[in-house]
């Protein structure tokens, strides 16, 4: 099982979106000397707490900043983009670090209603539900088919990946025959999907055979306490992301007196969520669970702490537990 890391970039109390931005290259680079398959961006916008709005803007940073692990994104949101825009972009990242780039594409819009609107280019009026439509266009470019006055256009293509955390998700990703990438820290219910994504697969030039990769949300220390305690910032965030407040990541000691005035045990916080913590052991063994659960072939894991020390830590601990080692193979798709 490869193992990989997403980064959905927090910033934490007292830190600046700058200082988190460097905090994702620093992390990239130890990924990299750990033996992490991938390291991947995730897109956020109008989110206090979390500071990587454009994935392809950090991407390249991050791929000259380390070696051999593959560099993505976690995902690029193509609903706010022309397809066209979007092939460019990783066209050129695809191009400057030839067999280390993905393209993982989303759906959802990563933001409120009222940023997703603002981001749109045309407000007159609703959203296209085009999503299909635009994939196809992507496609074209990237498989050298582009039609009209960009029929002469190449492009370098990175590795595409589907993103998902419902139903219709895993109908397209088996479709279009793509690799699936499940987020199980968004809906903790998915393994009927990644096994129906498996089942309803479509082998094509596009990918051979079905992969699934999972991500969970995953917090290591040395102890299962502290594993715990190191939570509560990312259990606050969640409870108040839902309830339509955003602010930097607080200290665990802000976020386990707000835990405390809730009522339920922290592990119990959020309620639809998993979040894995633990001791490397302990751990170990739940994120085996995970994915013997989805069968997949690759594991991501998130991780939001307001320490980028311990954060850094978790990662350490995680690849020790599991052996990672810097082989060749773990670098290829």
């Amino acid at each position: 099982m490869r193992l990989s890391v997403l980064d959905q970039s927090p910033i934490p109390e007292g830190s600046s979106p700058g200082d988190a931005l460097r905090n994702s290259i620093d992390l990239a680079q130890l990924a990299d000397h750990l033996g992490y398959h991938r390291y991947w961006l995730a897109e956020h916008h109008g989110t206090p707490g979390l500071a990587c709005n454009s994935p392809e803007v950090i991407i390249g940073p991050v791929a000259a900043a380390t070696q051999r692990i593959r560099i993505g994104s976690g995902g690029i949101m193509l609903p706010h983009y022309s397809p066209l825009k979007v092939a460019e972009n990783f066209h050129m990242l695809a191009s400057l670090y030839p067999h280390r780039i993905d393209l993982g594409i989303g759906r959802a819009p990563g933001t409120t209603s009222a940023i997703a609107q603002a981001l749109r280019r045309d407000r007159r009026g609703p959203p296209q539900d085009d999503f299909p439509a635009q994939m196809e266009e992507l496609f074209s470019y990237f498989e050298n088919r582009p039609t009209g006055p960009l029929r002469n256009l190449k492009f370098e293509a990175p590795d595409i990946y589907l993103l998902g955390s419902s139903a219709q998700s895993a109908v397209w990703a088996a479709e279009w025959s793509l690799p699936y990438v499940f987020a199980d820290f968004i809906s903790p219910t998915g393994a009927p999907l990644a096994a129906f994504y498996r089942n309803n697969f479509i082998v094509s030039e596009r990918c051979p055979k079905p992969y699934v990769a999972v991500c969970a949300w995953a917090i290591c220390a040395d102890t299962d306490d502290e594993a715990m305690r190191l939570s509560y910032s990312l259990r606050m965030s969640s409870i108040n992301l839902a309830r339509g407040r955003q602010f930097p990541v607080q200290p665990v000691e802000v976020a386990e007196a707000f835990l405390a005035k809730e009522g339920p045990p922290p592990a119990a916080i959020p309620e639809g969520r998993r979040i894995l913590t633990g001791s490397p052991a302990t751990l170990k063994a739940k994120l085996t669970t995970l994915t013997e659960d989805y069968q997949a072939d690759e594991l991501f894991l998130v991780s939001i702490v307001h320490s980028h020390a311990a954060r850094r830590r978790s990662y350490e601990l995680l690849a020790e537990v599991f052996n990672r080692t810097m082989k060749s193979d773990d670098f290829r798709t």
